[in-house]
């Protein structure tokens, strides 16, 4: 279809406006990282790269860094096992309830985090046969892991409707067992939504605050929580700011790479859909 010069217009008009909404708020606060006084005034007089060494020398930054890694990590790790044998499970074997454990593994992402947190908390906090969790980091990784499964079902199990089952199906016929021919031939197809998927549950676990607000102990603050608790004193402020910065960015680097692998591992598969 071809567009006239004023469609074209529009539509690139309409594109930058929505990139200025979602970039100019993230433009902004990496610019007031590198601001060289406390206070944030505009036109920013000068720029410095004090505040990321004082955000670095920062044992509570430290601290926070690396509760926010053990729990995305963590959280990936089980998000990676626990959605990958759902999604096995549901795109394999025919059983009553099927779609309705479809519905109920991907709700959790559409709850509102809140209701998501008091629920978990609520779990948490309720004795069964005298025993109870103590809030801390394993409440918290349980409670991403809640949202992160979705992450992982959703990715494997769309890969393995684009999976070919007549090759993994020739494997067996040629002598090898169910599990070597789902090893040899099926989990090769499926390593790139694995990996992606995992990367986009720890990017969302990165930078989860809500649950994480219900479901943390005494002693355990994640990174957006240090921001949160220290956004209101103004001579911590810059140091909030480069917290911010860095965490745009690891947060971005992993969405971009499981990007391009999801992008990667589509490829083979749409040549060989070709006639």
């Amino acid at each position: 279809m071809r567009l006239s010069g004023l469609s074209r217009g529009l539509i690139l008009a309409a594109s930058g406006l929505v990139l200025a909404i979602l970039w100019a708020p993230l433009f902004v606060i990496a610019l007031y990282a590198f601001n060289d006084r406390r206070i944030q005034s505009w036109p920013i007089k000068g720029f410095s790269l004090q505040w990321f060494g004082k955000a670095i020398d920062n044992p509570g930054v430290r601290h926070a860094l690396l509760t926010s890694l053990e729990i995305a990590v963590c959280a990936a790790a089980v998000a990676l096992v626990l959605g990958t044998l759902l999604a096995l499970a549901v795109h394999r074997f025919a059983f009553f309830g099927r779609t309705a454990l479809s519905f109920v593994v991907v709700l959790p992402i559409a709850l509102p985090g809140i209701v998501t947190g008091m629920a978990l908390n609520a779990t948490f906090r309720t004795e069964v046969f005298g025993i109870s969790l103590k809030l801390g980091l394993l409440t918290v990784i349980i409670g991403h892991a809640t949202f992160c499964i979705v992450i992982l079902f959703n990715n494997v199990i769309a890969r393995m409707r684009r999976v070919q089952g007549s090759l993994e199906e020739a494997a067996m016929d040629l002598g090898a067992g169910e599990t070597r021919a789902f090893i040899d031939v099926t989990l090769p197809q499926l390593r790139g939504a694995l990996l992606a998927g995992a990367l986009l549950a720890f990017a969302l676990s990165w930078d989860e605050i809500v649950v994480t607000t219900f479901t943390a102990g005494v002693g355990i603050e994640t990174l957006p929580q240090w921001i949160l608790n220290n956004l209101s004193r103004p001579n911590q402020l810059p140091i909030v700011n480069v917290v911010a910065l860095g965490t745009i960015l690891l947060s971005a680097i992993p969405v971009y790479v499981a990007t391009r692998l999801s992008a990667d591992a589509g490829a083979p598969l749409s040549a060989i859909d070709e006639p």
